[in-house]
């Protein structure tokens, strides 16, 4: 059977490439990064955006009567630009039947009325599964005009990436790549989801669960831990990514609080231990990636052959896909040695 799913960066790659003329509309699980394909688009386009949150309008809220001889429609100001846009309708699948059907003209044709969007302007929409049971539906109508895709749930891997480049804590990334089942999917096997006690199921009732939404909110709170009691910090990441994971990620912590300081690394990186735990080591190499720079690459570099070396090579495949600390390596005269005794290709 044909895969019908595409990566949250492929997703992004249709909008920019065919969005002037296909309107793409994305389904997928809950929290997994839909929404947020908006801020690259609007960098890679070079475009103004408009969000737009379609479970919340109401008919009125997209055009309003305006009377002088006879009445014609005036658009919503969202809608209005003297340059080519890009509108994404948010939860379009949430939306009431009404504005569903409002929407259409804007899905087929870019118009709102008789308002037509500036030429080059991009529309597409993002939606939940149907099988996610909260509530979204598109009429067989409205799918006929556009082109709709299933956008797969991000691997921990590819979580782990877009952390480095996202600020996220290096204790949380650690641990998704010490439980990457944390993102498994329901949909991949329905069954199977009963017995994840990390992942959104629909047929359960849940008041939090892990996503990499909720992830990227925990990585707020385990970044202020210094400044929460235990007690506080469990309750916090429980309401965020549900109980079993919040306990399992405070243990996790325990080991990430008992780490040398990345500034004692630097400063004597033949003399501070390494830790003995593999799992310190990880969390210790994700952190580096962010805090690497031109001043203490040589020292991190020092210190990081006496890292495991499957460490190693987990901290050079990672830092690769971030531009500044890939920038940052190859300038440095141990790291290029480092590579040529271990074949790494650069």
């Amino acid at each position: 059977m044909t895969n019908t799913t595409v990566s949250l960066t492929n997703a992004a790659k249709l909008v920019n490439t065919c969005g002037q003329n296909n309107t793409f509309i994305f389904q997928g699980e809950p929290g997994i990064g839909k929404s947020a394909m908006l801020k690259a688009l609007e960098i890679d386009c070079d475009m103004e955006s408009r969000y737009i949150d379609c479970a919340l309008l109401d008919l009125g809220d997209l055009q309003m009567p305006k009377v002088t001889d006879s009445v014609e429609f005036v658009p919503n100001k969202m809608f209005v630009s003297d340059e080519p846009v890009i509108v994404m309708l948010d939860e379009i699948g949430k939306a009431m039947r009404p504005v569903q059907n409002a929407l259409l003209t804007l899905l087929l044709e870019h118009r709102i009325g008789n308002h037509r969007l500036p030429e080059g302007s991009i529309v597409f929409g993002t939606t939940n599964l149907a099988s996610d049971g909260v509530g979204d539906m598109l009429q067989a109508h409205a799918k006929n005009r556009v082109t709709f895709l299933t956008v797969a749930k991000p691997s921990a891997d590819e979580w782990i990436e877009w952390g480095i480049d996202n600020d996220i804590d290096p204790s949380v990334m650690a641990w998704v790549r010490e439980y990457p089942h944390c993102l498994e999917s329901y949909s991949d096997n329905p069954e199977a989801a009963y017995d994840n006690p990390y992942i959104f199921n629909p047929r359960k009732q849940q008041s939090a669960f892990v996503t990499p939404r909720s992830l990227a909110h925990a990585s707020n709170i385990v970044k202020q831990r210094d400044y929460i009691s235990d007690d506080v910090m469990i309750s916090a990441l429980s309401g965020t990514i549900g109980e079993s994971a919040a306990r399992d990620m405070q243990a996790f912590l325990s080991v990430a609080d008992s780490l040398p300081p990345f500034k004692a690394i630097i400063e004597k990186p033949n003399d501070v231990s390494v830790p003995e735990s593999p799992i310190a080591c990880v969390i210790l190499a994700l952190g580096a990636i962010t805090r690497i720079d031109p001043q203490n690459v040589d020292a991190w570099v020092t210190y990081f052959n006496r890292l495991p070396r499957e460490v190693q090579f987990m901290f050079v495949n990672n830092a690769m896909t971030n531009t500044k600390a890939s920038k940052v390596l190859c300038r440095c005269a141990g790291y290029t040695e480092w590579a040529r005794h271990n074949s790494y290709l650069v």
